[in-house]
């Protein structure tokens, strides 16, 4: 496993922890132990769920638990996963939160399912390079996101989650079609300033979609009412205006060369206050929020900061908070780390021997 670093260094480097390993012996005989906990390897499972997909079990549970319960348990949890102790953390609902992730975690056991991942395609096109990036979410910790391109959009998907917003769902949205102007450097420390501009985008936003509607549903009439389908007339118009936003795609890529300087609103609340004091340019974007439970998700207005090609920033505007996010370098590999080519062998190999 790899673990992002302690909050809220996002620059710092990932953290490697083992959880199993295999052992493949002569006459293909193989053996699985689970590396969880702290009494070191002891028996475990492997089984391949499908393609692309494998679940681990512990058979030796006991060796995860500690001699002082699930106290003792819970403060070795979190001095390894947040390097703090309990008396560290004195916000109520950052204790909540950690309870809460603890337990979930907790009960699994070490007993998970893996799916791999596939990072999106690269184009030269695209704004930055895309990959994965660990960012701050207040008091959730750092967590892990992959930022992708879409044409006119990015996206930025949870890789990991949190009990407000799960993996999997998009967290961010980057409008590349609308970059901000943002005030100078006096007038950004005003909050409601940098709200009126990313409010006023928002309307805009609001207002072509209802256009494009429009001339959606005008289109579904006219080829309802003709016998045979006839040549779109807003075909040409449409493809204007598809090549004016790659237009103005192009002419933001083109501005991101140069360099701005930039701060935070007085208000915005930010985990890490060493972010950059420049940046290359901003977006108009959205942010998903919800309740405990994914209850409740809307999206909400936001700018999306480019600082440079490893670190951008979002401005979750309702919230008044920031994140920072810093491109993941690591390979995923070390040493004793086989090929993917000869780890999907080698779960055919323990298969083969359970069935």
């Amino acid at each position: 496993m790899y673990l992002p670093p302690h909050d809220p260094h996002v620059d710092d480097p990932m953290r490697f922890k083992p959880l199993f390993r295999i052992h493949l012996m002569e006459r293909k005989c193989a053996t699985v132990e689970c590396m969880y906990g702290h009494k070191g390897p002891h028996n475990g499972h492997i089984q391949i769920v499908k393609k692309d997909e494998f679940s681990t079990k512990c058979n030796q549970t006991d060796h995860h638990r500690m001699s002082g319960g699930r106290q003792e348990e819970f403060r070795t949890w979190l001095r390894e996963e947040w390097g703090r102790t309990l008396e560290d953390i004195f916000h109520e609902h950052m204790q909540e939160l950690i309870l809460m992730k603890f337990i979930y975690t907790s009960q699994y056991d070490n007993c998970l399912t893996y799916r791999r991942i596939y990072l999106p395609p690269s184009s030269p096109d695209d704004l930055i390079k895309p990959g994965l990036f660990k960012g701050t979410y207040g008091s959730h910790g750092l967590e892990i996101v992959m930022l992708s391109f879409h044409g006119k959009k990015a996206k930025g998907t949870k890789i990991t989650g949190d009990p407000n917003i799960p993996a999997g769902q998009q967290t961010v949205e980057i409008d590349l079609a609308h970059p901000l102007q943002l005030p100078d450097i006096e007038n950004l420390r005003d909050f409601s300033e940098l709200s009126r501009i990313v409010l006023e985008v928002q309307e805009q936003v609001r207002r072509e979609e209802q256009e494009q509607e429009h001339r959606q549903e005008e289109e579904d009439r006219s080829q309802q009412a003709a016998s045979q389908p006839a040549p779109n007339p807003l075909g040409g118009e449409g493809a204007e205006g598809e090549e004016t936003a790659a237009g103005a795609v192009e002419t933001t890529q083109d501005k991101a060369s140069a360099s701005q300087p930039f701060v935070l609103p007085m208000g915005v609340i930010s985990r890490n206050e060493d972010y950059p004091r420049a940046c290359r340019i901003c977006f108009y974007g959205t942010g998903l929020i919800a309740g405990h439970g994914f209850t409740s998700p809307e999206r909400t207005p936001g700018v999306f900061v480019l600082f440079d090609d490893d670190r951008f920033g979002f401005i979750w505007l309702e919230l008044k908070s920031f994140s920072l996010y810093s491109r993941i370098k690591v390979s995923f590999q070390n040493a004793e780390a086989p090929s993917r080519e000869a780890f999907d062998e080698m779960l055919k190999n323990i298969q083969s021997l359970a069935t």
